[in-house]
């Protein structure tokens, strides 16, 4: 669980305690920057200009983690967003779309976040190069998607990607299949910080090595190290040069993160005075994503709210879907020349989130990340557009893959969109168990997707595997008990049921 930093001071009681306090500060950093310029030293050429570059903003996160005195926000002082400040989807989309939708559209750049790997789904390798549809995997789905535009309208959005040095290569390789489709492709790699030991607070490697054992020693930053990793690729200037005007920023394993185009009208559309610098999309919460982070008005700015920054007295408070309704989907639309400037000016102030982890030997390592929401309160009006929750499908389990390989879902151009058959336009709650967690396994597990269209609740555990040709409806439970197996032959049709290890079928 990530923390943001509560700093080393809390409420010091006298000014020789304070000085101590500082004095032990001063020394940690120049023991980090010591350690630092030993980790340039074991490389050279052009990964030592990267690295330097990556240590600055490092140095300048690791100063501001010791220096934190308190929680970053005052639950005090935490006001709702203004009425006009989050504005209902079907406002923004009631304006129509203008005539000329290929001049919005050529001031677009597509980002995605493609830092992350599939360990969590048992998959070597970029999450992105994951097949979730047809034998298409996110990175398939979203140049479709970006071509389509292209094709239709005639224009030239590109794609952006942000890799990490877990992703870079492989993603690299494979980009080589698109040469061919009508989309200009880029990536550009996010920083490498170093991981720091717990106890010393000094870096845990000794070389700047990302292979073998001295892998576990770095990591990507978080998403919030795209302001200043994009700036310092050149790629920003780059962009700016060529007309484009904006971004639009979406985890790539978020497959409802289509290009909506009444999102983008009303950002071009605005005058110069009132132009919108940053658009975050929100989506009404439901039990499921009680702790997303959500948008509060805080000293007059929008600001996002993370739990990792709530109180503990105040948790549930920051759960209750009564008074938080909404949460960030992290679809965000920014400036790119109010990138530049916050870049230029070195205004741009995000909270440190600390992650603690331990490695693999056991030793307990802190990273110092940042998210890319979090910059909301640095760009000038800021705007929260409260859109369906069909914008929000990521897939970060097998029970979310089983929900886009379903026929909930029909896949058009890229784009995933609820089947019309469908009478709720709810997703159903899924849950499976841990025989399912690795893709591999989860695959042999249904000889074919189930037809899922009734569904309301479905929840599976142990050793369970299902035929093909089955249907799900209403709420249907199954339950292998450990050492039983079940298996449901094909052509079944549960509606309603709980299926117990001992293959007893009860009406629920």
């Amino acid at each position: 669980m990530a923390l943001y930093v509560e700093g080393l001071s809390k409420g010091v009681a006298n000014g020789g305690m304070a000085q101590f306090q500082e004095m032990m500060r001063q020394q940690l950093e120049s023991s980090m920057h010591t350690e630092l310029e030993k980790l340039l030293d074991t490389t050279t050429g052009a990964e030592r200009e990267v690295s330097r570059k990556d240590f600055e903003g490092f140095k300048n996160l690791f100063h501001r983690f010791l220096q934190v005195k308190g929680p970053s926000i005052e639950w005090i002082k935490i006001q709702r967003p203004p009425e006009d400040s989050i504005q209902p989807y079907d406002k923004i989309a009631g304006r129509g779309l203008p005539d000329n939708v290929a001049d919005c559209l050529n001031k677009l750049v597509v980002v995605k976040l493609n830092g992350g790997l599939g360990t969590s789904m048992g998959c070597k390798g970029p999450k992105s190069l994951i097949s979730v549809r047809n034998e298409n995997t996110f990175l398939d789905l979203t140049v479709q998607q970006i071509e389509h535009l292209n094709k239709t309208y005639n224009t030239d959005v590109p794609l952006v990607l942000m890799n990490s040095f877990n992703t870079d290569e492989d993603t690299k390789k494979i980009l080589q299949k698109y040469t061919h489709h009508r989309v200009k492709i880029h990536t550009f790699n996010q920083s490498k910080y170093p991981r720091i030991n717990k106890e010393s607070l000094l870096p845990v490697s000794t070389n700047l090595s990302t292979n073998g054992q001295s892998a576990e020693g770095w990591y990507p930053p978080g998403h919030g190290d795209i302001y200043a990793s994009f700036y310092n690729s050149g790629l920003l200037e780059q962009l700016i040069a060529q007309g484009k005007e904006y971004i639009f920023l979406s985890n790539i394993d978020n497959l409802g993160a289509t290009v909506d185009l009444h999102i983008l009208h009303h950002l071009v559309s605005q005058p110069n005075g009132k132009r919108c610098e940053f658009i975050m999309e929100v989506t009404d919460k439901t039990r499921a994503d009680v702790k997303g982070g959500t948008l509060i008005q805080y000293e007059g700015k929008l600001r996002l709210l993370e739990i990792a920054q709530v109180p503990k007295a105040h948790v549930d408070e920051f759960k209750s879907v009564s008074k938080f309704k909404i949460f960030n989907t992290n679809n965000l639309w920014i400036s790119l020349a109010a990138i530049k400037k916050l870049q230029e000016q070195k205004a741009m102030d995000l909270e440190v989130i600390v992650n603690p982890k331990t490695l693999d030997g056991g030793q307990n390592v802190v990273q110092l990340e940042t998210a890319v929401g979090a910059a909301i309160k640095c760009f000038d009006n800021a705007l929260g557009i409260n859109v369906p929750r069909s914008r929000f499908l990521p897939v970060k389990t097998t029970s979310d893959l089983l929900l886009v390989m379903s026929n909930l879902y029909s896949l058009d151009a890229g784009s995933l969109t609820m089947s019309p058959r469908r009478e709720f336009p709810t997703t159903p709650h899924v849950k499976l168990g841990s025989s399912f967690t690795k893709v591999q396994e989860y695959l042999t597990r249904f000889e074919s997707i189930p037809d899922m269209l009734e569904l309301d609740h479905l929840t599976v555990s142990g050793d369970v595997t299902l035929g093909k040709n089955v249907s799900l409806k209403g709420t249907v439970i199954i339950i292998a008990n450990h050492g039983d197996r079940i298996d449901i032959p094909a052509g079944s049709m549960l509606e309603n049921k709980i299926v117990s290890g001992n293959l007893r079928i009860m009406d629920h």
